[in-house]
């Protein structure tokens, strides 16, 4: 599965963006903010990837940062709601507004979203209010690059990196990311790492 792109973009369009990686063209489907944010042809990008495998298609989206890549994950999770409206959800709220208008059940903001009517809104609230992250908007806070020299683990590293850019300090912010990765051991991944580090952050 291809789960990072780093390239140029050759081509945008409705469809999304087309990345040339050495040469091999690789279509990837973007939120509209997320659109709007990348560079024009021929400038350089990188987004983190999540690859959907249907029997007749591999589709591939993309996100700028960990936190609208889980926010997209976590709303398939819904009934009804395909890539198309996740990215749509997306592409008019960002990752924090999002979790904001979940937890405080505000359906009138959901339903501005291309394809979510008033009862998909309603499913949204009800299915995600208790979740991990959208319980908390901080979690799904819009990530920008970090200034500091990753450790040597990469999981490690993109926690801390989030973390940073939520504004934790790296002082504070490494021993709650090291013992929730050390917790969760082979099974971890940085979403749920960046998840409980956040936790116990909140408890700190």
């Amino acid at each position: 599965m291809i789960g990072k792109l780093s390239g140029r973009i050759d081509s945008a369009g409705a469809d999304g963006v087309v990345i040339d990686v050495g040469g091999v063209g690789y279509l990837v489907s973007v939120s509209a903010r997320t659109l709007a944010s990348l560079p024009a042809p021929g400038g350089a990008c990188s987004l983190l990837v999540e690859t959907m495998v249907r029997e007749d298609a591999i589709t591939l989206y993309g996100f700028l940062d960990v936190a609208e890549r889980a926010a997209f994950r976590t709303l398939l999770t819904v009934q009804g709601v395909g890539a198309k409206v996740a990215l749509g959800l997306l592409g008019t709220l960002s990752p924090g507004q999002l979790a904001a208008a979940i937890a405080g059940g505000d359906r009138a903001v959901l339903s501005r979203a291309p394809g979510v009517g008033p009862r998909l809104a309603a499913r949204l609230v009800t299915e995600l209010k208790d979740k991990a992250g959208f319980a908390d908007p901080i979690a799904f806070a819009p990530v920008t690059a970090a200034a500091h020299a990753p450790p040597a683990d990469p999981l490690l590293a993109d926690v801390l990196s989030a973390l940073a850019n939520l504004g934790y300090r790296r002082g504070e912010a490494e021993p709650a990311a090291a013992a929730a990765r050390a917790a969760q051991g082979e099974a971890a991944t940085v979403e749920t790492v960046l998840t409980d580090a956040l936790r116990a952050l909140a408890k700190a």
